[in-house]
């Protein structure tokens, strides 16, 4: 018998996921698959965003197609940090005299080196990888090899890039994901899962501010953990950043709001989001809070958030300007760098068009520049 085992936080699962077992099962051809939601991986900061019942229910909607496929609670009955390691040591112990693999995408394969007890994975398994967006590299296959003295099957298939995060996101700001199968939508919506109650909020904004705050949302929330900003502080001041935008000076949810003096008026509205942040919608989280009041003019001693947020607010892809690609391309790279050079381009822009430039712009930029210059 061949049994391979699909770990992961299905987070939820989603439609690449379902292709890729299909294409393993018609590669290896495997008699079983166990499709294993995790308790909690141990790259996930902050565990996952739907209990595990719930992950695994989704999974058991998702792979009702295909009768090699079942969900197995293994390591969600262990609650504990799931390490592939033990899993692939029960696996051997439960199926002996079976030819067993563990399925994994080319990221996690280029990542293998990194985890815990890699060595004692291999004595049990053999490696399946799948491409998931990107073919694998002859170079990452000789890098293997010559550390583990063995190769790694390959599954033939190369999947569409889709996120798990971004469609958390697009669930959270109550939009359809084209990443999910129809019955696995249904069935989060019906339990109500990655909703936000703050989501709220985007009433008060108009339908293509809405667009721009989700497009927000998706790029801090994308770049948040490699960061190591919790993807739910990341979502939340990204959903709220601009919801002051379109709320009149006079309206009663305002009515305690004190402006500093001497504020532009593109500026006003960053106050105002985090007043009714904060008033309206019972944020409590400084972090947040300081995101959404500075996401439009920055200020010196800005947060990893502050950072995030004010990032991706001026290089979401709805923004068109020249220079625009370049600063995408830092963005991934190095966050300070890249906010050194947004801040210095917002200047010259504000400055040779005559508009007004706000004093926590320039204190902004002298602060971030000088970190950039001690680091040179």
């Amino acid at each position: 018998m061949r049994i391979a085992v699909f770990g992961g936080s299905f987070d939820p699962v989603h439609l690449e996921h379902v292709r890729l077992v299909r294409a393993a099962i018609a590669s290896l051809g495997l008699d079983r698959v166990l499709v294993m939601p995790s308790y909690l991986a141990p790259h996930k900061r902050g565990g996952a965003h739907a209990d595990g019942a719930a992950r695994a229910e989704l999974c058991r909607i998702a792979f009702r197609g295909i009768k090699e496929a079942e969900v197995c609670d293994h390591e969600l009955s262990q609650a504990e940090t799931s390490y592939t390691y033990l899993t692939c040591r029960w696996l051997k112990e439960r199926y002996p005299a079976a030819e067993r693999y563990f399925l994994v995408g080319a990221d996690m394969l280029d990542d293998f080196f990194t985890w815990r007890c890699p060595d004692d994975i291999l004595k049990n398994v053999t490696l399946a990888a799948c491409g998931r967006g990107e073919t694998l590299s002859s170079e990452l296959s000789e890098r293997f090899r010559a550390r583990f003295s063995c190769g790694f099957a390959e599954v033939p298939f190369v999947g569409e890039p889709v996120s798990s995060t971004s469609i958390r996101v697009a669930l959270a700001f109550g939009k359809r994901p084209e990443g999910l199968d129809e019955e696995v939508f249904r069935a989060v919506k019906a339990r109500g899962l990655y909703e936000r109650e703050e989501s709220r909020a985007l009433a008060l904004e108009k339908p293509e501010r809405r667009e721009h705050s989700f497009r927000v949302a998706d790029l801090a929330c994308r770049r948040a953990g490699s960061l190591r900003i919790p993807e739910d502080k990341a979502l939340l001041a990204a959903m709220l950043h601009d919801c002051g935008k379109y709320v009149p000076p006079d309206d009663p949810m305002l009515a305690g709001l004190k402006l500093p003096p001497d504020v532009p008026a593109p500026v006003v509205h960053q106050y105002v989001g985090a007043y009714l942040a904060e008033h309206e919608f019972k944020v409590t989280d400084g972090e947040i809070l300081d995101a959404i009041r500075y996401h439009t003019s920055g200020r010196e001693d800005m947060t990893p958030l502050g950072k995030l947020i004010f990032l991706s607010d001026m290089l979401e892809e709805g923004r068109r300007y020249e220079g625009v690609e370049e600063l995408r391309a830092l963005f991934w790279e190095d966050l300070d760098r890249c906010l050194c050079e947004a801040l210095r381009q917002q200047l010259i822009y504000l400055k040779e068009s005559g508009k007004p430039v706000y004093p926590l712009t320039e204190r902004a930029y002298r602060w971030i520049s000088a970190l950039e210059n001690q680091k040179n």
